[in-house]
């Protein structure tokens, strides 16, 4: 410990020496800092690959001589190294759906809160950079003491004579100087934290607009499910009132109508369902959209409204790793454990401080500003651990640890990465297929049932028959619009598997202005 005290002008000159002395051990404590113990963090390189699958990657290709009615063909192609753009949803060229996303950005909390939260980061940042450079605080104090020796005063005197006043305005400048650079890691660690922070905010505007779209694009498949039960309970209704006509006549027997009329109420069962899950449907747009339900969106959507994107962009596996905000989190994750592994490094050795009291005290406060009543003291101290059973040793192990956790987990998320995108590209391969197919079955009963029914007018087939085309005819309605909504879906699934554009994307509300008067460093 070093301390100087002084009074006079020769305490002045040893003070302006020292105040030199302790200037030149800043800068070589600044300079020393430079160098921070503990790894430095590397960014992980991308996974050395040059595909998605195992194959080389096909365009999703239906048959040549299946079309669909919406869109033309069902057919796709991939782009290979082509960008994603910022707002990929307005690809399917939907406004409402345009417009459904801009109030989900505007009103939905869970956004509010991410944002909240990188605010949170980027402030404990700036805290945490304070701790680099000297703290002023100024102390000023006055008291009134009595006088040595007043108890042996005769109680008839003045007591008063025995009290005086002393004035003591003073600052303290305290300095840590970062020679190890704990402060640093320190810093750094919470910038890790406001990075992933960031890329957690990234996630949430992805996820809310990928939720968006997905439920847009339910709804529209369960109207058009809606629509394909209507279309045959409106068909089994006609049937059964030519079937009561037929009775009636007696070309028919009675078995022939039950039947009829069972096929009917079989039909009718399924509405129900189907518009329970479209008003759950409804309140969960209305909920992204930042609403109660009572104030439902206005916005409403239906297959015919959507158009396929036909090109898809596929960016290139070494860009995977960039573009992900999980994986960027991921990898902030990692940077955060390895800066504490820095810290705890550093709190295992010795730590220095530096403290400079200067002020004035008189009896007077005229007088504080006499020279002669100043004062100062220059404190430099070094505190170092020596035993403490084995803490901060194991502390820095857990710090390493936890540094193999996040290294562990980041790997497992880019595994998860390229998963997505795989998964969702082989998707697309098989969806342009099945919706071929399922237009051509949609078509083909569709015929079907209508010369049977002529035949069955002509007497030529039976009622049986009749009733089996129908019920093909209705799985094929249903089972084209799901094929239709499930293409749809997994086109949106590649874009956010790609990492949805967050890097193009130039629909961020900026940060609100600081508000804070005395703004320091």
């Amino acid at each position: 410990m070093m301390t100087r005290r002084g009074r006079n002008g020769a305490g002045r000159v040893a003070a302006a020496r020292t105040t030199r002395g302790v200037v030149a051990g800043s800068l070589a404590a600044a300079w020393l800092s430079a160098c921070a113990v503990g790894p430095n963090f590397v960014p992980p390189e991308a996974p050395p690959v040059t595909r998605y699958t195992k194959e080389p990657l096909a365009n999703p290709s239906a048959a040549d001589t299946v079309r669909t009615r919406q869109g033309g063909s069902a057919d796709q192609s991939f782009v290979s190294g082509a960008d994603i753009p910022g707002q990929w949803w307005t690809l399917f060229h939907s406004k409402a759906l345009n417009r459904l996303v801009e109030q989900a950005f505007a009103n939905n909390p869970n956004l509010e809160a991410a944002q909240a939260g990188l605010r949170v980061a980027q402030q404990n940042v700036l805290a945490q950079k304070g701790t680099l450079y000297p703290t002023l605080t100024a102390t000023p104090q006055a008291q009134e003491a009595l006088a040595p020796g007043l108890q042996l005063q005769s109680p008839l005197n003045n007591q008063a004579r025995y009290l005086y006043s002393l004035f003591t305005p003073q600052a303290v400048v305290s300095y840590n100087p970062d020679v190890f650079g704990a402060d640093r890691r320190q810093i750094e660690s919470l910038e890790a934290t406001a990075e992933n922070q960031r890329f957690q905010l990234e996630a949430a505007y992805l996820s809310l607009t990928a939720n968006v779209v997905a439920a847009a694009i339910q709804e529209a498949a369960l109207r058009a499910q809606i629509d394909a039960t209507k279309k045959v309970i409106q068909a089994q209704t006609e049937v059964l009132g030519l079937y009561n006509k037929q009775l009636s006549l007696g070309q028919i027997a009675g078995a022939d109508v039950v039947q009829q009329q069972a096929a009917l109420a079989l039909s009718q069962q399924l509405l129900p369902p189907l518009e329970k899950q479209l008003a759950i449907q409804r309140d969960l747009l209305t909920a992204l959209a930042g609403r109660l339900p009572s104030d439902e969106v206005s916005e409403t959507f239906a297959l015919a409204s959507l158009r396929l994107p036909t090109k898809l962009p596929v960016s290139l596996p070494s860009r995977l790793v960039q573009q992900r905000p999980d994986v960027k989190a991921a990898e902030a994750l990692v940077q955060q454990a390895s800066a504490n592994v820095g810290v705890a490094v550093a709190n295992r050795l010795p730590q220095f401080n530096i403290g400079v009291t200067g002020g004035s005290s008189a009896v007077r406060l005229a007088n504080v500003t006499n020279p002669g009543a100043a004062f100062f003291t220059i404190i430099g101290q070094t505190t170092a651990p020596i035993f403490d059973a084995g803490t901060l040793f194991r502390r820095q192990r857990a710090s390493e640890e936890s540094l193999n956790q996040a290294q562990a987990q980041y790997k497992a998320i880019v595994i998860t990465a390229f998963q997505n995108v795989a998964d969702a590209l082989r998707a697309l391969q098989a969806d342009a297929r099945a919706v071929a197919a399922a237009q051509a079955a949609e078509k083909a009963t569709g015929q079907s049932l209508e010369l049977i029914r002529k035949q069955y007018t002509a007497g030529a087939v039976n009622s049986s028959q009749v009733l089996i085309a129908q019920q093909g005819y209705l799985s094929a309605l249903v089972t084209s619009a799901s094929a239709r909504a499930t293409q749809y879906a997994d086109t949106a699934a590649l874009f956010v598997a790609l990492g949805g554009g967050w890097w193009n994307r130039n629909d961020v509300a900026p940060a609100p202005p600081e508000t804070d008067p005395l703004k320091f460093l």
